[in-house]
């Protein structure tokens, strides 16, 4: 064989790349696997349920709003908070008003013990582990004045 055909020879640079992707490949997928694994990725799988919600306003002389989940997902209550309310605590939980799955035709009255006024109320999920939240409807309440 002649020495100067052996350095112009480019017939092992294909194997060579070839050997470093595959490499490269089952590394990538072993962190991958590995993470799931080691339930690294558990908050990959915590979305916000999808779900629709109406909202009914008195304001006559008991302040109240009633919040009906019309469509979507069921939820489990616990997830769930009413938030905007003027008076009272800035958020109030669904568990202290329905059952512990909230679902189409659930509904539950909150008091705001105020005028209502143009209040923006929300219906906000939070995920199990506290890391996510979503507002799923909110609502201007109307103008009393």
């Amino acid at each position: 064989m002649k020495l100067k055909q052996l350095f112009t020879d480019d017939s092992a640079v294909s194997p060579v790349i070839g050997v470093i992707l595959m490499v490269a490949i089952t590394v990538i997928l072993a962190a991958v696997i590995g993470s799931f694994v080691l339930n690294l990725g558990q908050g990959v799988q915590q979305t916000a349920p999808q779900a629709s919600f109406g909202f009914d306003y008195d304001t006559t002389d008991n302040g109240n709003v009633t919040i009906t989940h019309e469509t979507g997902d069921s939820i489990d209550a616990a997830r769930l908070n009413a938030t905007g309310f003027q008076n009272g605590s800035a958020s109030v939980a669904w568990t202290d008003h329905v059952s512990s799955t909230v679902s189409a035709g659930t509904s539950a009255t909150f008091n705001n013990t105020a005028d209502w006024n143009g209040e923006t109320i929300r219906v906000v999920w939070q995920s199990t582990n506290g890391e996510t939240s979503a507002t799923l409807s909110q609502s201007t309440a109307p103008d009393e004045s």
